[in-house]
């Protein structure tokens, strides 16, 4: 049994097919179809169901499948520890960040980050909390931001907590108010956040909980496509306060909003409760310690 075998079977799974796989992993199909045929030669069962109409695994290809992941996760762990060896001189940081505020705080942590080790190779995700998340679990990420998880499978260091504010239509009947209660919207639409935001789920909660349903007008992942709808009299949105304060142009009016104490924007960096940090994430997360506004 070999590591490009079972890398062979995860795609084949992942994908439903020989051919998907074989595009995924830049190998041709015969090569994939001989991997996976010598591990089910090598363990004496079979992994795949063929004759359904997409290919899937057998009760034993579960098992293996399951293994196999964390296998792979294994090696890639021991890969990075022999690594930090070199202590910083090469090495990879697989690094997820949110898509709110992202240019406002970290373009510039980012770049110190490269300026002090110029020889690590950094792979950037940007996504929600959810998206994140499940990059750190398949091991396709090794740190990420986050709102701050309930899940105990989660480590996590803390970096921010933000209140939110309100960006409204300059003609909205509120927009002359100094602040504004999360009660006062409920007649408003809202432009919410793409479904992998865990800061969906709070703003709808909170929302609830003073009597309303939010009527939702559209969705986005990108703070400034937010911001034009708001202008353009599509609905208000929430926002964190640092990343509202760069939005404000004419059309828009940003208000302090008085929320509940659960509806905030708190990031933290998580990682996998009990997973080896290599040094290159050890290293980002003490740069998020000296510029943690915590």
């Amino acid at each position: 049994m070999e590591f490009k075998q079972l890398r062979s079977f995860i795609e084949v799974v992942r994908q439903g097919g020989f051919t998907q796989a074989a595009r995924t992993l830049h190998v041709s199909q015969s090569a994939v179809s001989k991997q996976v045929a010598q591990l089910e030669q090598s363990l004496g069962v079979v992994l795949l169901d063929r004759e359904a109409s997409q290919i899937r695994p057998t009760a034993a290809g579960n098992v293996v499948l399951q293994r196999a992941e964390e296998m792979l996760l294994l090696r890639k762990g021991l890969l990075r520890e022999l690594d930090d060896l070199s202590d910083l001189a090469r090495g990879d940081l697989r690094l997820g960040l949110p898509m709110l505020g992202g240019e406002t705080l970290f373009a510039e942590l980012f770049a110190e980050y490269r300026r002090r080790y110029p020889n690590i190779n950094i792979q950037l995700l940007e996504g929600g909390s959810l998206t994140i998340e499940q990059a750190i679990m398949s091991g396709e990420l090794e740190v990420g931001g986050s709102l701050t998880p309930d899940d105990p499978t989660f480590a996590y260091q803390p970096f921010c907590d933000e209140s939110l504010d309100v960006l409204l239509p300059s003609g909205h009947p509120l927009a002359e108010n100094g602040e504004i209660e999360l009660a006062e919207l409920a007649d408003t639409p809202f432009l919410m956040y793409q479904r992998s935001f865990v800061l969906n789920n709070r703003l709808i909660q909170a929302c609830q909980q003073v009597g309303f349903t939010p009527k939702e007008s559209g969705r986005s992942g990108q703070a400034d496509f937010l911001a034009a709808l708001v202008a353009a009299g599509q609905g208000v949105v929430l926002l964190p306060s640092v990343v509202a304060r760069g939005l404000v142009r004419p059309g828009i009016i940003r208000l302090r909003l008085k929320a509940p104490a659960e509806l905030r924007w708190d990031i933290v960096f998580i990682w996998r409760q009990g997973a080896y940090l290599s040094k290159a994430a050890q290293a980002w997360l003490a740069l998020l310690r000296e510029r943690s506004t915590l």
